[in-house]
């Protein structure tokens, strides 16, 4: 993928943000408002910490309109949006980087469009340098909020 291609949304700077499932949510929006294809986000974290939540969030921002759900048993789902096409990918069935051949991994990775992974970690070596990495986890002191680490 060329690099020069990849833009990082203004709103994805290094840093450690302290926010509830709404704010995790309008975080999301402004993120896909200001991303640019082609671009692949990766989201790690826990079960239950806000992964598809925050990709149903990206991609209203990036607008699509349909409605977003886990593709944790389709592997992959794509959707419509006025900007490029949308991949939602979860890898968290598979059993090695070898099976994103079969997923269609490569041609994937060469769209113009935003490419969303969650589980990004069972993709190894596969995984593209160029990526914009998002990790969500549970805040410790306040079990109804997330810590999300960006850039």
């Amino acid at each position: 993928m060329n690099a020069e291609h990849h833009v990082v949304p203004a709103l994805a700077p290094r840093g450690h943000l302290v926010m509830r499932e709404s704010e995790l949510v309008a975080w999301g929006e402004r993120f896909g408002a200001e991303a640019h294809a082609p671009l692949v986000v990766t989201l790690t974290g826990e079960l239950g910490t806000g992964k598809t939540t925050l990709a149903q969030a990206i991609c209203r921002g990036y607008g699509v309109e349909a409605p977003v759900t886990s593709p944790t048993y389709a592997l992959i789902h794509e959707y419509a949006s006025p900007r490029s096409p949308v991949y939602h990918i979860d890898l968290y069935r598979l059993s090695s980087p070898d099976d994103l051949t079969q997923l269609g991994w490569d041609d994937l990775l060469l769209e113009r469009a935003l490419v969303i992974v969650e589980w990004p970690e069972r993709a190894g070596a596969r995984l593209p340098a160029e990526h914009v990495p998002i990790a969500l986890d549970y805040d410790p002191d306040d079990e109804s909020a997330r810590i999300l680490l960006a850039g």
